[in-house]
């Protein structure tokens, strides 16, 4: 089951205050990025962060769970109504991720 549409917007707007947000469909659901850097996963209308110390600190409570059949667990965020806390969330999580792999050049 996909996500629906407003569920993908309101995360995004939620994590808006860790810097520049936005989501991809991939797979039939959605990656979510700040700053260019992956950080979670929209799938089936939950939102899921990847696992880092950092996160794991900042979190009220701790859900580990796979997004989709045959993925490593994620952090699954249920509280995703607190603004501040989710965009304090995301930009500390992003901090402790290393940064993306420069995309090759496509052949001519």
């Amino acid at each position: 089951m996909a996500s629906n549409a407003d569920f993908v917007q309101y995360i995004a707007d939620q994590c808006a205050g860790a810097g520049e947000i936005a989501v991809k469909k991939m797979f039939g659901d959605y990656g979510i990025y700040c700053d260019g850097k992956i950080f979670g996963l929209i799938c089936d209308d939950c939102f899921y962060l990847k696992p880092t110390e950092a996160g794991k600190e900042l979190l009220r409570t701790i859900e580990l769970r796979p997004p989709y059949e045959g993925a490593k667990d994620y952090f699954l965020i249920t509280d995703v109504d607190d603004r501040d806390h989710l965009g304090t969330l995301v930009r500390e999580t992003c901090k402790a991720l290393p940064d993306p792999k420069p995309k090759k050049k496509k052949k001519s």
